[in-house]
């Protein structure tokens, strides 16, 4: 048995005597390993279209505006994959959880309490989200800061993102604490190859031959290593790239199905029902609905 390693534990910046920490960086590459901390962590990239996003066994290619909320403990790296690197920018912001103990119950709170909830294998924020609280973001990494008045525009930055309506939880699970050197790389191929290639008809027999196992082996290694089968880890993948075309276009909900790589109709409204507990054209509405309300 090849010996087992754990995912690097970080040792951040944040003090004991802060409530959070903010850092702004040009990126020309990405090249932390998958990693935890104990802090909660806000990260912004913008200019970074094309690079991989990995949050636990969420395994997703990024847009030129990507924020994520990531509760302490859930592994996560970014990867260059296909990203230029023109004008890169990435921030992260760090913070205790445990600064709102005495407030989260309060009303005032309740949907940052739900959003830290939903925060545990990550939440992918909307674009026009991302848009509006921008300004804000940049505030606090100004050449000045003043740090009381910083605590209180992330609050506000935190309130705002609680109400995002169009916000989403990454398909993530428990399981996934360990791994050896073989099984990590085995998966990191794996999603990455599925996430390439949702679009297009994709086999068992295909992923398999990558990894050089038989079609059973892979079963097992899938359902060992992601608690999912092998077509139940391609279609969360297709109904995540669905959600995000039924919010960013305007393509009709037929032409989104076979975009995201279903050859039927029903089969997709069945699908992402299953997954959103809404129809493709439920979830779409419910976005344009909630987009305003912040």
């Amino acid at each position: 048995m090849p010996d087992q390693v754990d995912i690097l534990e970080e040792i951040t910046s944040l003090s004991a005597e802060d409530c959070f920490w903010v850092m702004q960086r040009v990126r020309n590459s990405f090249t932390y390993p998958l990693h935890i901390h104990p802090e909660f962590e806000l990260n912004y990239l913008e200019n970074a279209s094309g690079a991989i996003r990995i949050v636990e066994d969420s395994v997703e290619e990024i847009g030129d505006l990507d924020l994520v909320l990531i509760a302490g403990g859930s592994p996560h790296a970014y990867s260059n994959h296909k990203c230029k690197f023109e004008g890169t920018t990435e921030m992260t912001i760090q913070f205790y959880r445990s600064m709102f103990d005495s407030l989260i119950n309060k009303r005032h709170f309740k949907t940052i309490k739900v959003m830290f909830e939903n925060a545990v294998h990550g939440l992918i924020f909307s674009r026009q989200m991302i848009i509006q609280i921008r300004p804000k973001l940049k505030m606090l990494s100004g050449e000045a800061p003043d740090s009381f008045r910083n605590f209180l525009i992330l609050v506000e930055i935190l309130k705002n993102l609680s109400l995002d309506g169009a916000a989403r939880r990454l398909n993530a699970s428990d399981k996934i604490k360990k791994f050896s050197h073989i099984d990590s790389d085995r998966l990191e191929r794996i999603m990455l190859f599925l996430h390439e290639n949702y679009h297009r008809p994709v086999t068992l027999t295909s992923v398999a031959d990558l990894i050089n196992v038989s079609e059973s082996s892979l079963t097992r290694f899938l359902k060992k290593w992601t608690g999912k089968t092998f077509i139940d880890n391609l279609n969360d993948i297709r109904i995540s790239e669905a959600a995000c075309r039924l919010i960013d276009t305007s393509d009709s909900v037929a032409e989104i199905c076979y975009k995201s790589g279903f050859n039927n109709l029903s089969n997709f409204n069945r699908a992402f029902r299953k997954r959103k507990s809404l129809t493709p054209t439920e979830y779409r509405e419910k976005y344009a609905h909630s987009r305003f309300m912040v």
